[in-house]
């Protein structure tokens, strides 16, 4: 039966950190694997353990280098190949999610090509969370496991205490997100407009809503460039905001986006360890998600329902 099948856990190399933590709080050791490289950099993964008849469950963040992407593919490949009875792929950070419609013509649409080359190589299912849009789950023919980062953020906002808290999208695609905070919260939103000249370039911003003696948290999937969020801060900070701080699920904090976190009116970054990441900004807090999924993963194991992970 499905949920009577061992049970092992494996990494890729760029996520080893986070499936080591997610093997520990399972009580379980990290499968064997291994990697012969070549080279001319072409490289080859292999299990150093029988995984015949196991729910083999592989680990691996899909951000850039391409490498990464192709790592879980090979991985998935050679445990279907060695007889593995399901394969699920543990993609805490789906990168080329941002890819995931046709906005001008003659582009590709490379979260849909992803989803393909995961259901050729031979996945089962996927657990993600915090996905860039929410539709890529149908790119999939397999189940998809979408969890989100509120789980850890929610409880650690509440900590916080904070009187007047207002809740805000750094752009209008996040004001679904930010709403389902604000209603968990019980706080006011308000929302941020750009228009961008190109990628990662923002034009022109303004804010819809009042911030002046609030104590502001952004919420966002994922901080790239950092160009948007400290745009949106500053911009509230000269509108009277008491406070601001910014909450971001996938920490990709590409180029120069740690310096201009800490120039600017952000007094808080809280990210996960989804994607590797390391730091001495004093501004940046790195919150596990470990635990998460690791109790996603024993439901998955156990044919049982994945709903209690949800905060909202």
């Amino acid at each position: 039966m499905y949920g009577k099948a061992p049970m092992k856990i494996f990494s890729c190399r760029s996520s080893r950190q986070l499936a080591e933590k997610i093997a520990r709080e399972l009580g379980v050791e990290l499968g064997k694997s291994s990697v012969t490289n070549f080279s001319d950099g072409e490289f080859q993964p292999c299990f150093d353990e029988s995984v015949r008849g196991d729910m083999v469950f592989i680990v691996q963040s899909t951000n850039p280098p391409a490498d990464n992407l192709f790592e879980l593919l090979l991985m998935i490949d050679a445990a279907k190949r060695a007889s593995a009875y399901k394969v699920i792929a543990v993609v805490p950070y789906y990168g080329f999610a941002r890819q995931d419609r046709k906005d001008r013509p003659r582009v590709s649409i490379g979260s849909k090509l992803s989803a393909d080359l995961l259901s050729t190589a031979g996945v089962d299912r996927v657990i993600t969370m915090d996905l860039h849009a929410d539709q890529i789950q149908g790119f999939f023919n397999v189940p998809v496991d979408h969890l989100f980062g509120s789980a850890i953020f929610a409880p650690y906002i509440e900590a916080l205490k904070l009187d007047n808290l207002t809740v805000s999208a750094p752009d209008m695609g996040g004001s679904k997100r930010a709403n389902a905070y604000s209603r968990h919260l019980q706080a006011e939103m308000v929302l941020c407009y750009k228009l961008r000249k190109k990628p990662n370039v923002v034009e022109e911003m303004s804010v819809i809503g009042e911030v002046e003696g609030r104590n502001v948290v952004i919420i966002d999937d994922m901080v790239d460039t950092a160009g948007t969020l400290v745009l949106a801060a500053d911009m509230m900070k000269e509108k009277g905001a008491k406070s601001i701080r910014a909450f971001a699920t996938h920490p990709i904090l590409s180029g120069n986006a740690v310096e201009r976190i800490n120039n600017s009116a952000i007094e808080e970054l809280v990210v996960t360890d989804s994607v590797p990441f390391n730091s001495s900004s004093d501004k940046i807090k790195v919150l596990s998600i470990a635990q998460i999924f690791a109790r996603t993963i024993q439901a998955v194991t156990n044919n049982s329902s994945i709903s209690t992970n949800f905060v909202f």
